[in-house]
């Protein structure tokens, strides 16, 4: 009993000494992570969101993916007609773009694989780096791009979306690619701020990315919060394996509600308040500025331009715009 009370204490201390690491707060440049699929399944028109996302907002910073089943629709054909658009429009805005390549990107169904593919092994592979190589090769001298990311959380050890044909195996050969024919840009590789140690993802490339997800809905329906987690866990989480917090950033901020089933259009407006709102915002906002990392991607601008439009409901619009441009 006397050691089981003691190894209270003593974690009652680590946890104490974590929350007063947590204090002081950080500058955290804010940029913007956008998907025009996402856009789409809103009912909106993906490039009027994107063209308004950096006139009103004036983000210095953007992430957009190169998603090879969008550039490779149809096989041994590509299309590069989007993303030009995006990466022309960047450049008209003076903003900074990461760009992601690979079999995964950013938002569901996760892994963007074309329908077409249907191939061995070491097919899969040929395919995937020649799209990657298209890619590269297309954008490496574009004024707009600041980094790539490779992948998008590759080494989640659950799997979820739609990835039948989504190979591990295949990123290190996407890395080292990328690292051949551009060495004027770093490279990030993302990885789960929650269901992950990071290990193998980090200083696995230049720059690393972690999620940082506050609130979810589980299957059940139930809401579950990491507010009990201090802001500095994610701080020593990177000292401990060797990451230079400076070359890390939040990926992926969580700035939207979470859907289980349905979407937005069918779910009413105080439910998806239970899992975002902009007290609630506002608190993710300020708890990323208390881990030291210098940069923050927000998750959600199509979700806060359609309550924009759709529900004339401008808030979380507007709390973004001011926390972008520090006001």
């Amino acid at each position: 009993m006397k050691y089981f009370l003691l190894i209270l204490v003593i974690l009652a201390l680590i946890y104490g000494a974590l929350w007063f690491s947590s204090k002081k707060t950080y500058q955290v440049e804010y940029g913007i992570s956008f998907n025009q699929y996402h856009a789409e399944s809103l009912g909106l028109d993906w490039k009027d969101v994107y063209l308004d996302m950096l006139e009103e907002l004036k983000p210095k910073y953007i992430r957009i993916a190169a998603m090879w089943n969008e550039v490779e629709e149809k096989k041994d054909e590509q299309n590069f007609s989007n993303v030009d658009w995006m990466m022309d429009e960047a450049k008209k805005h003076n903003t900074k773009v990461v760009l992601v390549v690979g079999q995964k990107s950013p938002r569901w169904p996760e892994c963007n694989m074309p329908q077409w593919l249907d191939e061995t092994e070491e097919q899969t592979k040929g395919y995937l780096l020649n799209y990657v190589q298209s890619v590269v090769e297309g954008y490496r001298d574009n004024e707009s791009l600041e980094f790539w990311q490779v992948e998008n959380e590759p080494f989640i050890k659950f799997r979820f979306g739609e990835c039948d044909y989504f190979n591990e195996e295949f990123v290190e050969d996407e890395i080292k690619l990328v690292r051949e024919l551009d060495l004027s840009h770093k490279i990030i590789i993302t990885d789960s701020g929650e269901l992950s140690t990071w290990r193998k993802a980090i200083n696995m490339t230049d720059y690393f990315g972690t999620t940082l997800y506050r609130v979810i809905r589980k299957s059940n329906g139930n809401i579950f919060t990491y507010d009990w987690l201090p802001p500095a866990v994610y701080r020593y989480k990177a000292k401990i394996w060797g990451q230079d917090l400076d070359k890390m950033f939040v990926s992926e901020l969580q700035a939207e509600p979470w859907f289980t089933s349905g979407d937005p259009n069918d779910t009413p407006l105080e439910i998806q308040e239970q899992t975002m709102n902009p007290e609630r915002l506002k608190k993710h906002l300020d708890y990323a500025e208390r881990i030291g990392v210098p940069r923050a991607y927000l998750w959600g601008v199509e979700w806060w331009y359609w309550v924009k439009e759709a529900r004339g409901d401008s808030r979380y619009w507007n709390i973004i715009k001011d926390k972008i441009n520090n006001k």
